[in-house]
């Protein structure tokens, strides 16, 4: 898949992968939170499914009266692909989400259809927290409060859960996930979780900037619907007496899941750097033949370049046009150049059987080869630090064999 295209699958995917539904919505649950002693709350998490946006999983909210049987979900992933101007805000970065309130087996049979796991977490709440939480949500749920900006890593269906619950809590459960860390960065997660997809792992890989590669708390790293549902089982609560309880009274599998969460980002520099490699040694020596093989570079490179270039302008474009802040200050352009599709005549002159070299690519070539080499550069130097080596060991050498190919392939 060409760079561009994966960049914006993978843009889609983080943008969209909160969404319990679309537009089709069933109608809202009707609901009045009655007293907290007859109410019981749990938290609902679905596991990743098949397809790319469902890669990050899900969370709600259920709330349910023991007394009279009546029950709601609330799910803060609901967006609209008929609202005004939909395409337009989704490129920029300025989606609206918003909260239902939504009867559990309407989304609990569409999970079971997708073959997602889903469980529930009963939590200990104090019947003041639990009315307390109930009423918060009814009214987060009325039409005129119900809409959210969203964004994928501060602002989703999963940190709105964490939020709600640590307000009901009094702030419990930031305070036992606040300054702790397993070192796991946002990019992190996000490539552990798409990594079953190849296509929008190296998306998401490539567009992402260096605020995404900074050590996260407990805290932060909750915008994944699995990390609440683990980290709520060390929060420590007291109930009314000032027992010390669990805040998880009980866990169940409400279904099985067909798709499993992957546990840790995976370790591709190798190959990243096998396939730099090999192209690299295929251009340079396609590029220093005659007829076919030279053909053969003027395809191969064209595509590489091409690719490339229209991956620099979509990073530039996101990078000053849009509001993701997450792939702001990305410097993966110095990789994705924007320059190579300045060598595509040369390309198009081997692709005709022509020595594809000229002063100017040449000069252009090293140019670009030199910004790649920038990348590299910029690991040990002051200042943000981003996550670039797979990209450098694919690139670079690609970048120093076109050089080095069209400055002797004149002849």
């Amino acid at each position: 898949m060409p760079v561009a295209s994966a960049i914006l699958r993978a843009l889609a995917a983080l943008t969209l992968w909160c969404c319990a539904s679309l537009a089709a919505a069933t109608p809202a649950a009707r609901w009045n939170p009655q007293p907290g002693d007859s109410l019981a709350v749990s938290l609902v998490t679905v596991g990743p499914g098949e397809v790319y946006w469902q890669r990050f999983g899900h969370n709600a909210i259920r709330v349910r009266d023991t007394a009279s049987g009546a029950e709601v979900l609330y799910n803060y992933g609901i967006f609209d692909f008929a609202e005004e101007d939909f395409f337009a805000k989704f490129i920029r970065g300025e989606m609206t989400y918003e909260i239902a309130a939504r009867r559990p087996e309407d989304d609990l049979s569409q999970y079971r259809a997708e073959g997602r796991r889903v469980t529930e977490q009963a939590l200990n709440l104090a019947p003041a927290q639990r009315l307390e939480l109930a009423r918060f949500l009814a009214w987060n749920a009325r039409p005129e409060n119900r809409k959210y900006r969203y964004d994928y890593f501060t602002a989703n269906c999963s940190t709105k859960v964490r939020d709600a619950l640590d307000a009901a809590l009094g702030g419990a459960l930031r305070a036992a996930t606040d300054g702790r860390s397993r070192g796991y960065t946002l990019r992190m997660h996000a490539q552990r979780l798409t990594s079953p997809d190849l296509p929008v792992y190296l998306g998401v890989h490539a567009g992402l900037g260096p605020s995404t590669d900074q050590p996260v708390d407990f805290w932060d790293e909750m915008f994944v619907p699995m990390e609440v549902e683990r980290h709520v089982r060390a929060v420590r609560v007291r109930d009314d007496a000032g027992t010390e309880l669990p805040l998880v009274a009980a866990e169940t599998v409400l279904m099985e899941g067909t798709v499993a969460e992957p546990a840790q980002p995976p370790a591709w520099f190798w190959r990243f750097l096998a396939v730099g490699l090999a192209l690299a040694l295929l251009l340079h020596w396609l590029g220093r033949g005659h007829g076919a093989r030279r053909r053969a570079f003027g395809a191969l490179a064209g595509t590489l370049w091409l690719l490339g270039g229209l991956g620099g302008l979509l990073l530039l474009f996101l990078w000053f046009g849009t509001a993701h802040q997450a792939a702001w200050h990305n410097h993966n352009v110095a990789l994705f150049n924007p320059l190579c599709l300045g060598l595509l005549p040369a390309a198009w002159r081997a692709l005709r059987g022509r020595a594809p070299a000229s002063r100017a690519s040449g000069w252009l070539a090293a140019a670009i080869a030199a910004i790649a080499f920038t990348a590299w550069l910029s690991l040990v130097l002051p200042g943000a630090r981003q996550d670039l080596m797979d990209w450098i060991a694919l690139w670079l050498p690609l970048h120093v064999a076109a050089w080095r190919t069209l400055r002797g392939a004149g002849a």
